[in-house]
């Protein structure tokens, strides 16, 4: 890999002017200059480009991944990057390399600054120009999949972020509303599913995806990359893009939708989502969550499950990348959604030892007051949902009557009343559970008198129970989430409990680790 002089340039180096509508009106404050380009910049800017024209993947992921970010915390710490305008006659005027240093630009400038609506609305008009590439143009290119899911993840992130500050009207400026006005189809709802829609049909990963199935195509196993000599970006953007759907209908509360979009990804297997550790932990985040509130509490449980067990294993090897600090919340967030599913439907069998005794550490204290049902459950199921959640949104354009208002809370206080409905409705079955644990058969009468309901009541309750344990998963068929179930046969109930499997692998995993401990603290014992 080339090196490059990170060391600032000279004051006097100075690009040509050009008009920067980028700039922050504190830019003159922070001593900004959008037009002064650092000789490392202009080293970095040349050689990406140039790996770029070559297909070079490796070295355009280490300059994306390391070059970027070294520079940036070095030179661009307060400040944003110099303009596109500054860069572009080192790049041969590039269109298509012009787009993708300005998606880099604002993602920049949303990460360490905050934007002005100006800046989100010329930030949306550069992924619709990028995106337009993409899907009419001809791109010869391989860009690391790294790269690839970063813009679809920022695109989506920066719909959510446009439409959480949209929806703050309270104290917006009269500029910021007649721009809100003028620019109204900037990061509208329907054009960010179009984009992202129309990337997965012009992509036809589906139809890949198909084909690898019956193994006419090779896309998992080359991690999406061509190497015949084509280009890589709209395919693998097409399958990110279905991650991306998923995130969107999950933040509109569609979760049918999200879970449809899903589909072609098969998430019990290795796939080039999990060839990025962004794209695995969203995929899995938002699918579980999605799950977790259409009430299919098994399987959200194990894919909870898997990707905790496949963070505590990995995270120290992440530890250096951009994104250690989001992979640690999404992991935190990730058990607390774990222990309400868990609270909800009482599958621990389903639970590795290791995530299980991480959980119990987090939140076993609270996961026991949970199973009471009473206003402190309660509140700790509010509390929970709102730390975990996604940060839900309203699309629809705001209301520019006066007195203007702050609605940016409503989509989320809607789904937390949905789900805290759910709970309270739980509060029943919690009793039967108990008393179908104790037995193996007993008496529609006994129970009744037990539960302190009388018989029809207790019909009721039961075929609650049943309706409430069952959910109807992705291929239209009736699952049972129950880890108790049991049937009517004239007045007597008969219950079936599940046995769960006895797992000796994890025991003696652990007894050979503490075995090579023990050996290896033998050895560095010097006997005399």
């Amino acid at each position: 890999m080339a090196s490059f002089d990170y060391d600032d340039a000279p004051a006097n180096s100075v690009a040509p002017p050009s008009s920067q509508s980028q700039s922050q009106p504190q830019d003159a404050a922070l001593g900004y200059d959008p037009n002064f380009v650092p000789d490392s910049v202009k080293t970095f800017v040349v050689h990406l480009y140039r790996h770029i024209r070559e297909k070079n993947v490796y070295e355009i992921h280490q300059m994306y991944e390391t070059s970027f970010q070294t520079l940036s915390e070095r030179l661009f710490k307060d400040t944003p990057w110099p303009s596109v305008d500054a860069v572009a006659h080192y790049v041969d005027n590039d269109h298509v390399f012009c787009l993708l240093y300005r998606e880099m630009w604002f993602r920049h400038l949303y990460a360490r600054l905050s934007p002005t609506l100006k800046q989100r609305i010329d930030s949306w008009d550069n992924y619709c120009s990028l995106f337009q590439v993409v899907l009419h143009g001809v791109v010869n290119m391989q860009l690391p999949n790294q790269w690839l899911w970063d813009m679809v993840d920022e695109f989506v992130y920066q719909f959510q972020s446009f439409c959480q500050y949209r929806a703050k009207m309270k104290n917006k400026t009269e500029q910021e509303i007649a721009l809100l006005k003028q620019f109204d189809q900037a990061w509208n709802v329907y054009g960010v599913l179009n984009y992202l829609q129309a990337l997965v049909e012009r992509s036809m990963i589906i139809q890949i995806l198909e084909q690898e199935k019956e193994g006419l195509e090779q896309f998992t196993a080359t991690d999406g990359y061509d190497y015949s000599g084509g280009s890589n970006v709209l395919k693998v953007l097409g399958y990110f893009s279905m991650v991306g759907l998923l995130r969107v209908h999950c933040l509109l509360g569609d979760y049918h939708t999200g879970l449809k979009c899903l589909l072609p990804i098969d998430i019990t297997q290795q796939g080039v989502y999990t060839s990025v550790i962004g794209s695995h932990i969203t995929t899995i985040y938002h699918y579980g969550f999605a799950n977790l509130m259409l009430r299919r509490y098994v399987e959200a449980i194990r894919e909870f499950n898997k990707i905790l067990l496949y963070i505590y294993k990995t995270k120290q090897y992440h530890q250096k990348s951009p994104q250690y600090e989001q992979i640690l919340k999404k992991n935190e967030q990730m058990y607390a959604l774990l222990a309400i599913s868990l609270s909800l439907c009482p599958q621990v069998k389903l639970v590795e030892e290791t995530v299980n005794s991480q959980l119990r550490e987090k939140y076993g204290e609270k996961m026991i007051r949970m199973q009471r049902y009473d206003d402190e459950a309660f509140a700790i199921y509010d509390e929970l949902f709102s730390y975990a959640c996604p940060k839900f949104i309203t699309p629809s354009a705001p209301s520019f009557e006066e007195p203007l208002v702050n609605y940016n809370q409503d989509a989320y206080r809607l789904q937390l009343k949905l789900f805290l409905y759910e709970v309270k409705q739980q509060q029943l079955l919690s009793g039967v559970r108990t008393f179908l644990k104790v037995y193996s058969t007993i008496s529609l009468g006994k129970l009744a008198n037990y539960m302190e309901v009388d018989e029809p009541t207790l019909r009721t309750i039961l075929l609650s129970y049943k309706h409430k344990t069952h959910s109807v998963d992705g291929d239209g068929k009736i699952i049972s989430n129950a880890d108790v179930d049991f049937y009517i046969d004239e007045d007597m109930i008969h219950v079936l409990e599940s046995k769960p499997a006895k797992r000796y692998g994890d025991y003696f995993l652990r007894q050979i680790v503490k075995l090579e401990g023990v050996i290896n603290d033998l050895d560095r014992i010097k006997l005399d």
